[in-house]
């Protein structure tokens, strides 16, 4: 049997229930990977693990054989990195962490991905500033330039049955839980990650809608990690709302800039959990660092947030983005203040007063995508008003930024049905 039939048979097997072999697993992301299965039966291997699911050796045959079929990457030492699971518009952490984290001495190539489930993925923002398609060389050169890199993934054949699986999936913005495991950790082991923090935001409308759940992703990941020899640390935060104020490629990217030049009109919801991310991801990395650096930073700092803190407001972090802007051939003098959303723009007023109660995530997703995002970058969505915030009748709650006069209008008439705010 050839491992198309050896593919197809286990795609069979799995659509009604039956637990599946490494040989079946790897013949499967085999003819993913070579564009041999199609997007039909791609379709069929997607829709199976949203029945029953995948044990948990199955999720480990997943991740070893979505390596193994693509390129990997090898770096010396501690090589960290950080990965969110998704599903919050907004909330752009990545951009804040990975300068942090290089600035602090550690390797961090960070593998992103562009937009699944939300209007874009941190490709699709770091693109804003920076290239983000480079050659297996090239990131190689970037990150021994900087210690770090903020690049696209699929541009390197990383994962490859991964990218195609994302894009059948991509239609009904959604994936399955195990999907999500095994994508994060096939992408971050391709990349030689071995020090890894994943952050797992849940709410009534992001990805994951309770904490159970998101406890059960955390020990999924974990057995992965455990299998490959990888330190983990999974942070659960419940989340109500996008943390930051802007949602699309533009207004993500000046946010997360904002935070990074230390401005007093940055978003500090987003400044507060990027700095849980990066002072956790410290702490793991110290682990297996010298002991003359732990015992600096301890008596120093004390731990890993407080060192993420200083290497923050001290500027030492914006100055490494800047360094890793420039290795990705962008501008050496990028700020906050270059970056503007589209022309074609429209504020959302209040048609009464009140309080605040409610984001829709999903809502402010759908909206954002109608608007253009993440194709058009300028686009998107400016939350003036935020859970909790008191609103008096006229009050702007957000404003919209679209690719033309004529998705700003299909966005208004979306917000009628699909509302973003309740108060």
């Amino acid at each position: 049997m050839d491992e198309k039939e050896i593919a197809l048979n286990a795609i069979r097997n799995k659509l009604i229930g039956k637990d599946l072999t490494y040989h079946d697993i790897y013949a499967i992301m085999d003819q993913i990977a070579k564009k041999k299965l199609g997007d039909v039966l791609t379709t069929y291997f997607a829709a199976s693990g949203y029945s029953k699911g995948f044990s948990n050796e199955e999720l480990y045959f997943l991740t070893k054989a979505m390596v193994e079929t693509g390129k990997q990457l090898h770096f010396n030492g501690v090589v960290a990195d950080k990965h969110s699971i998704g599903g919050v518009p907004g909330t752009r952490t990545t951009l804040i962490v990975i300068p942090i984290i290089a600035a602090a001495g550690f390797t961090i190539p960070k593998s992103s991905s562009r937009a699944i489930t939300t209007p874009d993925g941190t490709a699709d923002d770091m693109e804003v500033i920076a290239n983000v398609t480079f050659p297996e060389e090239k990131i190689y050169d970037i990150v021994k330039q900087t210690n770090g890199c903020i690049v696209w993934g699929g541009s390197v054949e990383i994962a490859p049955a991964d990218d195609a699986l994302i894009q059948v999936e991509k239609p009904l913005l959604f994936e399955s839980y195990d999907k999500i495991v095994v994508s994060i950790m096939a992408k971050k082991i391709s990349f030689g990650s071995n020090h890894v923090v994943i952050d797992i935001p849940y709410g009534a409308s992001v990805k994951v809608g309770s904490k159970k759940d998101a406890g059960i992703i955390a020990e999924k990941f974990k057995f992965i990690a455990d299998k490959f020899n990888i330190k983990i640390a999974c942070l659960i935060h419940k989340t109500d709302e996008p943390v930051g104020k802007g949602i699309g490629p533009v207004l993500e990217t000046k946010e997360a800039l904002k935070v990074l030049e230390q401005l007093t009109n940055r978003p500090l919801d987003l400044e507060e959990r990027s700095l849980h991310l990066a002072g956790t991801l410290l702490d793991l990395c110290l682990i297996d660092s010298t002991e003359d650096l732990k015992k600096q930073i301890i008596n120093q700092y004390g731990d890993g947030t407080a060192w993420a803190k200083e290497l923050l407001s001290s500027g030492k972090a914006h100055k490494k983005m800047l360094e890793i802007i420039v290795a990705q051939e962008g501008k050496p003098e990028t700020t906050s203040s270059m970056l503007h959303p589209s022309n074609f723009s429209s504020h959302i007023v209040a048609e009464k007063n009140g309080t605040v109660t409610k984001i829709n995530s999903k809502n402010a997703t759908i909206l954002a995508k109608i608007l253009g995002a993440p194709l058009n970058k300028k686009s998107g969505i400016y939350l003036e008003k935020k859970i909790g915030d008191a609103v008096q009748l006229g009050d702007t709650l957000f404003t919209i930024y679209g690719q033309s006069e004529y998705n700003l209008k299909e966005a208004k008439e979306t917000i009628e049905n699909l509302p973003l705010y309740t108060f």
